[in-house]
């Protein structure tokens, strides 16, 4: 829904649907992050137990014991060895969050510290790992409960955009402070 709806006209937007599989995620993201060399990436995944339209604020390096789609696990059950516990994004959620519910939308957004130690949590690691940082994860409840395919399109549609103004001025002001 977002390809069709697009982003504002400076921002080039890439869509890829990446595998629940912990061995995919671990080449195909550093892979994606090399070849577009992106400002931002935000993952979105669809947790079943969702019922509105979730921020996660940071991703965690170990706690992965579920099977993927593969039926496989890793055996040191974390991300990164060695790599830090937990990597929060550079992306202030709780002004996006308040920024986007200000915009009156009919979609409810919310802050979350815990992506659920799955693949949505382990890809959003290993993509903060990769990019110190500059990456982002939404949790979407499942089509229909309660939101529309057009409801969640225009939502993350203003997520993202609030996230690049976000990540846009916080960079302003860091080469401000730089620059005296």
């Amino acid at each position: 829904e977002l390809e069709k709806l697009g982003l504002r006209d400076d921002v080039d937007l890439h869509v890829y649907e990446v595998p629940v599989e912990y061995q995919t995620v671990q080449s195909l993201i550093p892979d994606l992050w090399k070849k577009h060399s992106p400002q931002l990436v935000v993952h979105v995944g669809v947790s079943g137990m969702a019922t509105t339209v979730t921020l996660e604020k940071c991703g965690h390096n170990v706690g992965y014991k579920g099977l993927d789609n593969c039926r496989f696990c890793p055996g040191s059950q974390c991300c990164v060895e060695g790599g830090p516990e937990c990597i929060d994004s550079i992306i202030d959620m709780d002004t996006v969050c308040k920024r986007v519910s200000a915009l009156g939308l009919d979609v409810t957004v919310t802050i979350s510290k815990d992506a659920g130690r799955y693949l949505c949590d382990f890809t959003y690691y290993t993509s903060l790992y990769q990019s110190r940082g500059r990456s982002a994860f939404v949790h979407v409840p499942p089509l229909g409960k309660p939101y529309s395919a057009e409801q969640l399109g225009r939502a993350l549609q203003a997520i993202i955009e609030e996230m690049l103004d976000v990540l846009e001025h916080s960079e302003d002001k860091i080469n401000c402070q730089h620059e005296h």
